[in-house]
């Protein structure tokens, strides 16, 4: 038993599996916002380019 816990506790996979997991959850949220706002901001170019049509 104690080889098993003091395996779990040096075992650093899974922390390194979580960090790899917030980074590309921080990127997509990154992402997400850029893509929102460059969408905002052709459609209002769109209807622009639309009304003067």
């Amino acid at each position: 038993m104690r080889t098993l816990a003091k395996r779990f506790i040096q075992a650093e996979s899974g922390a390194t599996a979580i960090e790899y997991g917030l980074i590309v959850a921080l990127i997509a949220v990154f992402i997400i916002g850029a893509v929102t706002a460059v969408g905002a901001s052709l459609s209002t170019q769109f209807n622009s380019v639309a009304s003067s049509i």
